[in-house]
């Protein structure tokens, strides 16, 4: 038997291919992220089918059974939006099929970074994404580093509560490069913000903090002027050391007593 990788709209329900609604409508189960989710898109489209739930961090122990079931029956893997895998759940399941031997069978579509990348007016014939990037100022920073010498263009997914962080880390890193901003892709509320990395926090206050982010950054060029802290009060002290060497607020204080 086998297992259809499926992609679905990142927002606007059109945007589903017709072979996918095909292969849907003809499987025997259907593997989403979240079903109450996805119910949303299976209803508009009038296709009941039996759901499994696969979600992290519970991949490997929901593969398992997923496997057993695809001994003798079709399934089809969705996502919550865009496709299967990436950023979202699927690697481990589809190994596992791989190893048992079952068929693979995967669908073009949609995907956010792609049209990200083509809007963005930075050049899309090579490329590199990294998806999500680490939490903590101190692990992003070094994240950020290591593509410093990539002369690729850069694509990032974040969350609207750290875009702001991750652009002025990023500022630091790479110095005043072209990026551009997505969100909201093909919904209604869609912007693209094109712009240098030095004028990152007048261009993104214009944009309400709703969906995910795509952030895509020019590779190196060799032009770049690196980004200078402004470190004009005792906050933007800390915060500087905080993401520069991830020193805490308490431990620059135990060293500054120390001193007195």
């Amino acid at each position: 038997m086998a297992l259809y990788i499926v992609p679905v709209p990142i927002g606007n329900l059109k945007d589903i291919t017709l072979r996918a609604i095909d292969v849907l409508n003809s499987v025997d189960f259907i593997i989403a992220e979240d079903t109450r989710y996805s119910l949303k898109l299976l209803n508009n489209l009038g296709i009941k089918k039996k759901l499994y739930s696969y979600y992290k961090p519970k991949e490997e122990e929901k593969a398992k059974s997923i496997i057993k079931y695809l001994a003798n029956k079709n399934g089809a893997l969705i996502t919550d939006s865009g496709t299967p895998l990436i950023s979202d759940p699927g690697y481990i399941l589809i190994k596992k099929a791989i190893d048992e031997g079952i068929g693979i069978i995967s669908l073009p579509g949609p995907t956010a970074f792609v049209p990200a990348l083509t809007n963005s007016g930075l050049p899309a014939d090579t490329f590199f994404f990294a998806g999500f990037s680490p939490k903590k100022g101190g692990k992003l920073r070094s994240h950020l580093e290591q593509y410093s010498g990539f002369k690729h263009t850069l694509i990032f997914y974040e969350s609207p509560r750290r875009v702001q962080k991750f652009l002025e880390t990023a500022y630091a890193v790479f110095g005043n490069r072209r990026f551009s901003i997505s969100k909201e892709l093909s919904k209604k509320n869609e912007k693209i913000i094109r712009g240098k990395l030095k004028d990152h926090k007048e261009l993104v206050e214009e944009i309400m903090a709703l969906g995910e982010f795509v952030i895509v950054i020019e590779g190196e060029t060799g032009d770049e002027i690196g980004a200078k802290p402004e470190l004009n009060s005792v906050e933007d002290i800390f915060d500087y050391f905080k993401s520069e060497y991830s020193i805490s607020k308490n431990d620059i204080k135990k060293v500054l007593m120390t001193r007195k």
